[in-house]
């Protein structure tokens, strides 16, 4: 990041968050209107044209030829500076200096959201670029780009670019760093289990403020831990992490949500649940997996509530979820058709019996499987040993 840029969001990652909740029809009006001002200013004040273009033939931002034209000259002339610093630097003055002009005009391009020419730019700066650090640094310009367009294919080729560089070497800071970022990858693309390790890895280390701020990332590591986690493992890592029992409380339900869900409090779980449930749908990277994270949850809640029973009457059910009878029938159903439930429901009686897979015998099972597979090989070794 730039300088006095660490403790702080990198501003096109607030415009990109802007710009989802303009489309989301969730958002009332008037917030659009003032989301709308903001987006404007923004794009004017940073000489952004190609994205104000984009904009205007979407319908999100009304059309004005003058302030285009005026940005385009402002654009050209900008350029003209930049080309001039660099052809300065390569006739007079050392390596590290035409790499910083380089740089400088790259950083301009990402600043007015010119992706071919930023992405064009950050490739010759890397060809001026030594220092592994410094490669990295390249990168990480490179990951933001791809999250404010969610190029999730330049995204995913980044990060592996990225670590290919840290096997020539790298400081610990860039690794903790990077795995924020591909954390926030397979979070974008559903890997959920991934995206939790990830964030549970950086909680101690975070600094990648130019993502997002930290509360924000508690909220990522608590939702993605939930329905990645054991019950065991989310206390040691999650419940009980002093660095999450600092700062959950300013995310509303949040705290609620976790340690209503680790007490078995099941109703104030739902009403907590509920509660969320907005945050995630006007999330633009949560957004997109809303449905399949809502099943997933109830997943996890529903199991382990089961987990306590061999059998239990879907009233006593309902009750301690604070749902109706008719709710709970439905949505077991549907659960255990997909197979995400492992149990049966007796509609005569209103019972549910459980019929959890036993993990013992399918390990012992597995285990003279595996046996069986190894005998053969060693009698088929020991024939081509005889011969």
């Amino acid at each position: 990041m730039e300088e006095g840029m660490e403790s702080k969001q990198q501003p096109h990652l607030i415009l990109a968050h802007n710009l989802f909740l303009l489309s989301h029809p969730d958002v009332d009006d008037i917030e659009k209107v003032r989301l709308r001002e903001e987006v404007l200013s923004v794009v004017k004040s940073d000489d952004m044209a190609s994205l104000y273009e984009s904009l205007t033939t979407s319908g999100v931002l009304e059309k004005d030829a003058e302030l285009l034209d005026s940005t385009k000259k402002r654009i050209e002339e900008e350029i003209k500076k930049l080309d001039e610093k660099i052809a300065d630097a390569e006739e007079n003055l050392g390596e590290s200096e035409v790499r910083e002009a380089h740089l400088a005009k790259s950083l301009y391009f990402i600043r007015i959201c010119d992706k071919e020419r930023a992405l064009e730019q950050l490739k010759v700066t890397e060809g001026k670029t030594v220092a592994v650090g410094q490669k990295m640094d390249l990168v990480f310009y490179t990951l933001q780009i791809g999250f404010f367009y969610m190029d999730f294919d330049l995204i995913s080729k980044s990060i592996d670019k990225a670590k290919n560089l840290f096997e020539e070497g790298g400081d610990w800071e860039r690794k903790n760093r990077l795995k924020v970022y591909e954390g926030l990858y397979c979070m974008s693309t559903r890997n959920f289990k991934r995206a939790a390790s990830l964030f549970l890895d950086s909680i101690s280390t975070f600094t990648t403020y130019e993502l997002f701020p930290y509360d924000t990332f508690i909220f990522y590591t608590v939702l993605t831990s939930i329905i990645s986690l054991d019950r065991v493992s989310l206390k040691q890592k999650v419940v009980d992490a002093p660095e999450i029992l600092a700062v959950i409380g300013k995310v509303p339900h949040l705290s609620e949500f976790l340690n209503s869900l680790y007490g078995c409090q099941y109703k104030s779980f739902f009403v907590a649940f509920s509660g969320l449930t907005e945050q995630i749908k006007l999330d633009r990277y949560l957004q997109p997996h809303f449905r399949y994270y809502m099943r997933e949850v109830r997943t996890v809640v529903y199991s382990q509530f089961l987990e306590s029973y061999k059998s239990v009457t879907m009233e006593a059910m309902a009750t301690s979820f604070g749902v109706t009878f008719d709710f709970i029938d439905q949505e077991l159903s549907r659960f255990i058709a997909a197979g995400k439930l492992h149990c049966k429901i007796d509609k005569v009686s209103g019972v549910l019996e459980t019929n959890r897979p036993d993990a013992r015998n399918a390990f012992y099972q597995s285990t003279i499987k595996q046996g069986d597979f190894l005998l053969n090989r060693i009698q088929k070794l020991s024939r081509v040993i005889d011969l």
